[in-house]
């Protein structure tokens, strides 16, 4: 992991506010009653999940911006600051928002409650398939070996983990929030219901399915969508790669694989260029078509409200194609 350039002058804030707020001139206004819980997320699945537990009787922020890199992104030293003044902080819990650990060791603020989605779920590690190029260490080598393995971060990929971490943040917004607990409660009722819907169409898409695999011109951060259906699948990289250009044996690889198996769609992630799915397509034939991961979302549709539920169901129909 590489160093964080932002954390030690982020520490250093954090202490001044800390010096600044205990020589406050006291103030004669009473803090509002019904002030909202504020909750901070670092990327898109959990503050959609929060949204939908707590529909408007949180203050949701999103750290990651719209349309960038999740894996990649610092923390600057304002979104530290919000992190500090929540009442709930939820993260991923792997190596990419591994800052967070940092942070939060900085923090002295006893009252607010944190939840890892990794340790909300049964955890795997990322794996390497047939065909599938080895995630490259911070030098440009290749990792394997005796190196320790890095567990698979997109655990909101199924909807059965899904629900796992929704009931988990419901938990602990009622922790927080015990005023506002039975609201809560009834919001994740009716969120529940919805991913159970998405469990048994997708259930059912891959049952009644002529196939059970899958060919992805992209990187895979699917693991636990296809664990959780049964589903083969072939990619460039594991879900948590940085790369984006893969070798000319690995395209050709997957190239063979789609004309073998006769495989009628090649699919990539959000935010990609595509241009690996598109060589694929042009040397096969096979559509190109998005599964989107929901790691992060472009601007337009984050302005647009569209949610995790939203991006899930066109994948229902996107999968019902590829497995035809």
């Amino acid at each position: 992991m590489k160093k964080n350039k932002y954390i030690p002058v982020a520490l250093t804030l954090l202490s001044t506010l800390a010096l600044t707020s205990t020589g406050c001139v006291k103030s004669d206004k009473p803090a509002a009653a019904s002030a909202k819980i504020s909750v901070v997320t670092t990327n898109f699945p959990p503050y959609d999940f929060v949204r939908a537990v707590a529909g408007d009787m949180a203050e949701v922020t999103m750290l990651l911006p719209p349309a960038s890199e999740s894996h990649s992104f610092e923390p600057r030293p304002q979104d530290i600051l919000k992190i500090q003044k929540s009442g709930v902080f939820v993260y991923t819990g792997g190596e990419s928002d591994a800052w967070a650990e940092k942070i939060m060791g900085s923090i002295d603020s006893p009252k607010m409650k944190v939840v890892a989605m990794l340790k909300c779920v049964d955890a795997v590690e990322e794996e390497i398939v047939e065909g599938m190029e080895e995630k490259k260490g911070a030098g440009g080598d290749k990792k394997g070996g005796g190196e320790e393995s890095e567990y698979d971060e997109h655990v909101w990929t199924s909807p059965r983990n899904a629900k796992s971490i929704v009931k988990k943040i419901t938990e602990t917004l009622c922790e927080v929030d015990p005023a506002n607990a039975d609201t809560y409660r009834q919001n994740t009722a009716a969120y529940l219901s919805e991913l159970d819907e998405l469990d048994a169409r997708f259930k059912g898409v891959v049952d009644g399915a002529a196939r059970k695999v899958v060919v992805f011109g992209d990187r895979f951060p699917f693991r636990y969508f296809a664990d959780a259906y049964g589903i083969k699948y072939f990619a460039a990289f594991p879900g948590c790669a940085t790369e984006t250009e893969a070798s000319a044996k690995t395209v050709a690889f997957l190239i063979e694989k789609v004309k073998k198996e006769k495989i009628p769609v090649v699919f990539h992630i959000e935010l990609s260029n595509e241009k690996m799915a598109n060589t694929i397509s042009e040397a096969t034939g096979a559509k190109v078509r998005l599964l989107h991961s929901c790691h992060n979302v472009t601007r337009a549709d984050f302005l647009a409200g569209k949610t995790y539920v939203d991006f899930m169901s066109a994948n229902v129909d996107a999968l019902r194609e590829a497995l035809k």
